[in-house]
């Protein structure tokens, strides 16, 4: 999780939500990631989403059988569907997202009978470190955009 946290420090780093995201199997790394939605205009574009694509590559196939995939925030709907559909037995996250979160915040899907395949949950590892990046992100963010219409008002 260590490792995801350095990767949601990257994204934060260049403006996006800071959320990170690592795929192990075994004791190594097979691939990391961070959001990207903002650099590369692309809704798709979760820690998540890249980090499944970018192990499959090098693991030469869409079955991620035998990894665990660490990630700082609780998956959404369509993380969640690709964790379950790429065959992830595991799944490690920091914190729980009360607004999407698909992982048992708003949805189980980790635990739908109605899906061929089962994802093992670890929750809460890091929790505060990861929480506490968010949440001064979004808290300097706010701030930016109060300064910012500050400014806008005395030019006007």
């Amino acid at each position: 999780m260590q490792q995801a946290l350095i990767e949601a420090e990257r994204a934060a780093g260049i403006g996006e939500v800071p959320i990170g995201a690592v795929i192990t199997r075994g004791d190594s790394i097979v691939a990391r990631a961070h959001n990207r939605r903002e650099c590369d205009q692309d809704p798709t574009a979760h820690a998540e989403m890249l980090v499944i694509r970018q192990a499959a590559e090098r693991l030469g196939s869409w079955r991620l059988l035998e990894t665990t995939l660490y990630v700082t925030l609780e998956p959404c709907v369509m993380c969640m569907g690709a964790i379950i559909l790429s065959r992830i037995p595991r799944l490690v996250f920091a914190c729980r997202d009360p607004r999407v979160g698909a992982v048992g915040s708003i949805y189980e899907l980790h635990r739908d009978d109605r899906f061929n395949h089962r994802v093992e949950v670890v929750e809460g590892v890091l929790q505060q470190e990861c929480s506490s990046l968010l949440s001064g992100f979004f808290r300097r963010l706010r701030a930016e955009k109060k300064a910012a219409r500050a400014q806008k008002g005395k030019t006007d």
